[in-house]
């Protein structure tokens, strides 16, 4: 039962997630504005994120305004809003499938941001950072095959629901737009969890921290999307599939996976949490095919399985590099207790 729950909470979380992007992408191929999209979605997730801040951290005192967590928060919703907007794009010129895929990358790049802000050390004699390195070059190469490589369908049926795909140019050229895209976001979102990291050891109020990058997020896009929507009525709600995936994007998508996840992470921890996002990859292909009408190509499964690969070469020696450092500290707990009796008599005891 320890095992099942956490088990049963991250199909969910990935279930969440993909069938967002599905929604969403049906809204965007419906005439929905993604920029509409985008502001609605993160000023209702705001909405429903501040009730449960309070209910969930009402023991948490908030840090004082001149605090420099509110500066880090900002620029960490100004990162996200830049990487939804690619988002959205990504998923709108190609498919979740792709995006899903593209997702994998970001333990790849999060090394490479480490490395260059000097906050990881590339040893070249451990394995374990040669296998993140191999990881990480794996991982770009599977990029390069989803984005560039499209090559023959190998699997299509027809839509249950028949939506009108827009185009911006060629298919081709759509799909290596919306894959460069989906490539930036992953970068960017790599970049978002390294500032999100440093944000949640200064304030751990999980719930509380997203309420207030929602907000920010709401501001921001909203500034923009004055400017990049001309037509008014795009801002108009109806009730078709653009209000639902709306709703869908904020309660589930945002609050129900955000709060699951954690709650995942904080059972089964972020080895675990992470092992689930190639399940994504099947779960959006077979939604996207059955609800969409995407095609599955030969150039998305193997640039996906090669992704995966590298994701989990970089897993692999992450997770390495934490057994080593656990099996260090307990060499110094050991000798350390050698130099101190009382310490050892502890132990013994």
């Amino acid at each position: 039962m320890g095992t099942l729950l956490p088990f049963v909470g991250m199909v969910m979380v990935i279930l969440a997630q993909v069938s967002s992007m599905v929604i969403t992408k049906a809204a965007m191929s419906n005439g929905v504005n993604k920029y509409v999209l985008i502001v609605y979605s993160n000023a209702l997730s705001s909405l429903v994120l501040l009730p449960c801040s309070f209910i969930f951290h009402r023991s948490v005192h908030l840090p004082s305004t001149s605090s420099n967590l509110y500066r880090l928060i900002f620029l960490l919703a100004l990162i996200g809003c830049v990487g939804q907007l690619c988002g959205y794009a990504g998923i709108q010129y190609s498919s979740p499938a792709t995006a899903t895929a593209m997702l994998n990358l970001v333990p790849a790049f999060t090394f490479i941001l480490a490395i260059i802000f000097r906050m990881e050390q590339l040893e070249w004699r451990s394995t374990s950072s040669q296998a993140k390195f191999l990881g990480t070059v794996i991982s770009i190469t599977g990029a390069f095959v989803v984005t560039f490589y499209k090559g023959p369908i190998i699997l299509s049926t027809q839509s249950l629901v028949v939506l009108p795909h827009q185009l911006l140019f060629s298919p081709q050229l759509n799909w290596v737009l919306g894959g460069l895209l989906l490539a930036a976001e992953a970068f960017i979102n790599s970049a978002w969890y390294i500032i999100q990291t440093l944000v949640l050891k200064k304030f751990p109020a999980v719930l509380t921290v997203m309420f207030y990058l929602c907000f920010f997020n709401a501001i921001l896009s909203t500034i923009y999307s004055l400017f990049l929507v001309k037509d008014p009525s795009a801002w108009k709600l109806r009730p078709d599939i653009g209000l639902v995936a709306i709703l869908y994007s904020a309660i589930v998508a945002i609050t129900f996976r955000i709060s699951l996840c954690s709650w995942c992470l904080w059972k089964a921890g972020p080895l675990y949490v992470s092992m689930f996002k190639p399940l994504a990859i099947i779960f959006a292909a077979v939604m996207g095919i059955v609800f969409l009408g995407d095609v599955l190509c030969l150039g998305s499964v193997i640039g996906a399985i090669i992704i995966v690969t590298g994701f989990y070469a970089v897993l692999w020696g992450k997770a390495k590099e934490e057994k080593m450092g656990e099996e260090s500290g307990v060499e110094s707990l050991e000798s350390s207790s050698q130099k101190v009796p009382l310490l050892q008599n502890r132990i013994e005891d």
